[in-house]
This record gives structure tokens, sequence and C-alpha cells, in this order.
């Protein structure tokens, strides 16, 4: 029974770069066990195992390598199957997000949101107010990937502003999300920063964010330079 599964772990020992190795492991904090297998590899053999006994792999997947979490997860984004039966495997797979790196490319593979978006929203908001920092930036994630449009714009804001956790991880991927905002809705979010309660770490490093991004000019970043918090320099100072 163990034929699919091994089959595979080999197949991404052969895929293997010594040197990407490195980068990776450099890359994303904490992780030891990555063989190194860049990106388009992935997405060809994801391709290859959708096409194979994937349910045995998945059965019998024991995430020894980051590269065998991410097929996992490569995979669920191919799906075609029914809605529920894809947020089952979403559902199962998002115990399994230790990282950015995991979180970030499953939900930017998630192409089944596109033609569910209702449905998906739904199933995303379960996680916003999840006391587990991966489940938050999931929901976070996904959000700023689908949702920055007309009908969720605003509540979308409001579920980001309610989100306290004080894990790094969680606090960059909300001021990520708000920084996009301000990019597709300039006036709506620059408005929202005026007012929010977003916490100063999480509210300055969204300005932060802005100020990198290519869209806005010159003077809008001027501008957004001005609004930074200066409670939490005060607060650092203070407590040296």
């Amino acid at each position: 029974m163990a034929d699919t599964y091994e089959k595979y772990r080999e197949k991404l020992r052969e895929l293997a770069d010594p040197k990407y190795e490195i980068f990776i492991k450099s890359l994303i904090p904490g992780v030891e066990d990555a063989l190194g297998v860049r990106s388009p590899d992935m997405k060809k053999l994801a391709k290859e195992l959708y096409k194979d006994n994937w349910r045995e792999y998945f059965e019998l997947n024991q995430d020894k390598y980051l590269e065998e979490t991410m097929l996992q997860g490569s995979v669920i984004g191919l799906m075609k199957e029914d809605v529920e039966y894809v947020l089952g495997e979403v559902r199962k797979y998002i115990p399994k997000i230790t990282n950015w790196a995991l979180c970030d490319g499953f939900c930017g593979g998630l192409k089944i949101t596109k033609n569910h978006k209702d449905r998906m929203w739904e199933f995303i908001k379960d996680y916003v107010n999840s006391v587990k920092a991966y489940e938050i930036r999931f929901a976070v994630v996904m959000m700023l990937a689908y949702y920055i449009e007309d009908e969720h714009i605003e509540q979308m804001l409001v579920l980001l502003e309610n989100i306290k956790h004080e894990d790094y991880y969680v606090k960059m991927a909300v001021a990520w999300a708000v920084s996009m905002c301000y990019v597709s809705y300039t006036g709506l979010t620059l408005e929202y920063l005026k007012e929010c309660k977003l916490d100063d770490f999480t509210y300055n490093k969204s300005l932060s964010k802005i100020c990198e991004s290519l869209k806005p000019s010159a003077e809008e970043k001027a501008l957004i330079k001005t609004m930074k918090r200066r409670a939490l320099k005060r607060a650092l100072v203070t407590s040296e």
C-alpha cells in the first residue's frame, strides 16, 4: 500500500537541489527537513500525482520533508471535485500548515475559490477568530488573494481590524492585506487607516508595505509616512 507514497518521496529526492535547499532553509525559520525542490518541478509533480493514486499518498503522507506537505497542498489546489469534498481536504490540510511558505503557497493554489466565492468566504471566516496563528494567517491570505473586491472590501477591513493575535506572521499577514487593500481601494483604505484600531506594530507595518508598493505616487507615500504612530517608538525607548 505504501507504493504511491514511497514513489513520490523518491521523485522529490531526485528533484532536490542542494543549493536551493540552503536557500529555502534560510528563508523559512524553523525548517530543517527541506529537500530544495524548485516550484516548477513541484507543480509538474503535483499534476502527475493528481492523475495517480493521490488518496493513498494523502493517507500515508508522513510530512517528513517540507516538500511532501507542499505536494499534498498543491494537489488539493488542482482538485475539480465537488466544492464540499475539496473543503474537506482543505480542512484536513490546514493543521499541517506550520510556516508562512506552506500557508501562502497553498492559498495561492486554491483556484476553486474563484468559482465558489460565497462558499469559500463563509469557510475562511471560520478561521479568522482562531487562536492558532497559521489558521488565522490562512484566512487572511485567502482574503487578500481572492476577496479584495467591491462585495467584500468593507467587511474584510473590519475582519482584519478585529484580529487580535501576537504572532509575528499573523501581524505581517494583516499588514500585507491592508496594503493590498490600499492599492485597490485607496480612498476607502486611507479613511480606514485614520480610524482603525489595529495594534501599533501591524498599523505601522501596513504603512511600510504601502510605501514599498510601486503603485502609490511619491505624494501618496509622503502622506502615508506622516501617519506613522510614534507610540510604538516611545514604548520601546521607555522599556530600555
